[in-house]
């Protein structure tokens, strides 16, 4: 009786030290806060199961535009590290971090990239660097480095992983150029609702042309519009795209405008820009929605009914 009193007593310890030992490395997890899903999807993949990531812009929201919530306020408030862009992508929120930067860490995963390989247009740098897959890696490369900094006693497990997904990045990269290779040269013409795919166009050799500007609040008017047909009518371009977190009136309404002129447009898809697809999809990943991507546009404008697998 004794000796099975003192097991189950022994069990019960033992039951509550496990629970005391999740308890401390949940809490021991560092809490980090992103703004866009994509530097989310980056930050998990380097800190794996020591981190606990959440975004504060999710499908179909447009960063440009975005204004922090209550909600999101307490949840940086909250946060061990705070990642986001930087480059005036999330620019109505940056008077925030600004702020919040004097009394915990708050990073722009953009501030360290090296300065040639950043875009202007005008005055402006352009702020969508997750379309070079190339650039992406280094952005990742700072958030290892930053991880490294905060928590150095897990840093072999931070590098280990980093390196898994910077594999991964290189391929997609090295897939990402041989498939809009495959895409006649005349065709290779990218038009899209606004400016978000430059990093896209100067790391895979196609060109670019967007409504707007590289934010969304900036306007176009009907000269914009007439030069976007003139190059669809003379290069002979099969489709136009639509964005996830873009109004897709402005490129019906281009659509419209070349067949009124007598030149077939077609929209050849929706292409994922400012956010990645819904969560548990591979689309709510960083390589999905880039591979995504690809696919819909060489096979619209190759003229396939299909994207190639």
């Amino acid at each position: 009786m004794l000796k099975a009193t003192l097991n189950k007593q022994i069990t019960l310890i033992s039951l509550c030290l496990a629970m005391l030992f999740a308890s401390i490395n949940a809490q021991a997890k560092l809490n980090i806060v992103t703004t866009t899903g994509m530097i989310a999807d980056l930050t998990q993949n380097i800190g794996g199961d020591e981190v606990e990531v959440t975004a504060l812009m999710n499908t179909g929201v447009d960063p440009h535009l975005y204004k922090a919530t209550q909600g999101d306020l307490r949840k940086l408030m909250k946060a061990d590290i705070i990642f986001y862009n930087g480059l005036h992508l999330e620019g109505k929120m940056q008077d925030i971090f600004e702020k919040m930067a004097r009394k915990k860490p708050v990073y722009a995963i953009s501030e360290k990239l090296p300065k040639n390989r950043i875009l202007h247009h005008g005055q402006y740098p352009d702020p969508h660097i997750w379309f070079d897959v190339l650039l992406w890696k280094q952005a990742g490369e700072r958030v290892l480095e930053l991880l490294n900094k905060h928590e150095p006693d897990k840093s072999v497990l931070f590098t280990a992983n980093a390196n898994l997904y910077f594999d991964k990045l290189e391929a997609l990269n090295l897939w990402a150029a041989q498939q809009v290779a495959s895409i006649p040269e005349a065709q290779r013409i990218l038009i899209t609702a606004h400016d978000a795919f430059g990093y896209f166009g100067q790391a895979y050799q196609i060109k670019v042309m967007g409504l707007q500007g590289i934010s969304t609040a900036s306007e176009f008017g009907l000269q914009d519009i007439k030069q976007l047909k003139e190059v669809i009518v003379a290069n002979q371009v099969k489709a136009a795209f639509v964005e996830s977190s873009v109004s897709p009136r402005f490129i019906n309404s281009l659509v419209e405008g070349v067949e009124a002129e007598g030149h077939q447009l077609k929209i050849g898809g929706e292409l994922f820009s400012d956010a990645m697809g819904l969560p548990d999809t591979e689309e709510g990943t960083y390589l999905g929605m880039v591979k995504h991507n690809v696919n819909t546009i060489v096979s619209a404008l190759k003229g396939q009914s299909k994207p190639t697998p």
